[in-house]
């Protein structure tokens, strides 16, 4: 498992750094320390290699977003301390590697379906998981609509800390999105925060 581990990472790395075009497997086995024969024993081919890594990092972000239903929050700080938590979760060289592969994907129909498939999938994980994780009525248009909008929103903020260091406004526009999240509870009695179970 430490191996396999240690693959993943480096294929991330490689992936984030060097573009879908330019990654290769030799690359991933220098970076993780081992031989292309220890990479081709736990991936079949480069396509799965990048999309497992991919898809290995997605399944701990959403472990991550879950796990957050356990913390401590500081009193009126639960709904902020979340979204900025799952804001920052779209920066770094994870998300990188993840936009690398959906661009790659846009151009290649083989690698498309897989690619889009892992997004359906992580992407309701992480939204069903959210909603729990608010405390939110996961059956109101509103609340669903708007989850998403944030969702989406936090993608956007990851895509322009890419290009240059936007961590100012992204702490506003995270502060913005915590009191919009929050309103759902006041505005829909069915939606107020439960306890913890």
């Amino acid at each position: 498992m430490a191996t396999y581990q240690r693959i993943v990472e480096a294929a991330l790395e490689v992936l984030a750094t060097r573009g879908w075009r330019h990654a290769s497997v030799a690359e991933v086995a220098a970076r993780a320390g081992v031989t292309r024969g220890a990479v081709q024993h736990h991936f079949k081919d480069r396509d799965g290699l990048f999309t497992a890594s991919v898809q290995h990092i997605m399944d701990t972000r959403i472990h991550e977003i879950e796990a957050l239903q356990h913390a401590d929050y500081p009193d009126g700080e639960r709904t902020r301390t979340i979204v900025h938590t799952i804001i920052e979760l779209h920066q770094g060289t994870s998300f990188t590697a993840a936009l690398q592969l959906c661009v790659a994907a846009s151009d290649d129909p083989t690698l498309r379906s897989r690619v889009a498939a892992m997004e359906l999938e992580v992407g309701a994980r992480g939204f069903w998981a959210l909603i729990e994780l608010l405390r939110l009525d996961g059956n109101d248009p509103t609340v669903r609509t708007t989850v998403q909008a944030f969702l989406d929103s936090a993608r956007g903020l990851g895509l322009a800390g890419m290009l240059n260091d936007d961590s100012r406004r992204r702490r506003l526009v995270a502060d913005r999105w915590a009191a919009m999240l929050d309103e759902l509870h006041t505005t829909n009695p069915d939606t107020r925060l439960r306890p913890n179970p």
